[in-house]
């Protein structure tokens, strides 16, 4: 009978446990990385915002601009304001997401807007003070036209004037910096001189969207 090859049985035996360890271990760390895509995406929706304009039973807003000029907003209504040397604009805000909304920016359309087409975050005009939203609370996004001599300006009067409807974009993530999202909103005018605030659109920014 022939000799038995204990060395090559015997390295076959280690090379076999080593492939099944080699697997166990590749199995393990799928699942590990599995574990923590879920457990991230669970982190991240838990300081997801997401604003909508207030309600209309919502309490009034007072808010102030730069030049000591005041206005109040109330629920779910928008200011449109055009004066001597500056346009007012504000929309009231409410957070239905789970993390708190750090305001980034914001792009005026003169004009309703119904496709889908947005600025990139390059665009947007950036805000000169820290807005935030706080979660199932209300807050407000305004901004300013202060140059009457630059087409904005221009438009932006003749629409208002118009009582034509307008397009706010307004761009904002979560507190941490990340998430950002665009959200639209429509001003829409009143019989009575105000504006009824409407949201429109969401984009996701930095994550892809859910259509």
């Amino acid at each position: 009978m022939p000799a038995t090859d204990w060395v090559t049985i015997s390295a076959l035996a280690t090379a076999g446990g080593t492939l099944v360890l080699a697997a166990a271990t590749f199995a393990s760390v799928r699942s590990a990385n599995r574990a923590a895509r879920v457990a991230e995406r669970s982190l991240l929706a838990g300081l997801r915002p997401l604003l909508v304009p207030s309600k209309l039973d919502d309490p009034p807003q007072k808010v102030g601009f730069a030049d000591d000029k005041w206005v109040v907003a109330e629920g779910g209504r928008g200011v449109a304001e055009v004066g001597d040397s500056a346009i007012y604009l504000v929309i009231p805000l409410r957070n239905v997401g789970a993390g708190i909304a750090v305001l980034h920016g914001w792009n005026f359309i003169p004009e309703l807007r119904r496709d889908n087409v947005h600025a990139e975050p390059e665009g947007f005009t950036r805000l000169t003070r820290d807005l935030y939203v706080p979660v199932s609370d209300v807050g407000f996004w305004q901004g300013t036209f202060r140059d009457p001599g630059t087409p904005e300006f221009a438009a932006a009067r003749r629409a208002i004037e118009a009582r034509s409807p307008l397009t706010v974009d307004l761009l904002y993530g979560d507190h941490e910096g990340g998430q950002r999202m665009i959200s639209r909103y429509a001003l829409l005018p009143r019989d009575d001189g105000g504006w009824l605030a409407s949201a429109g659109r969401h984009w996701n920014v930095d994550r892809g969207d859910p259509r």
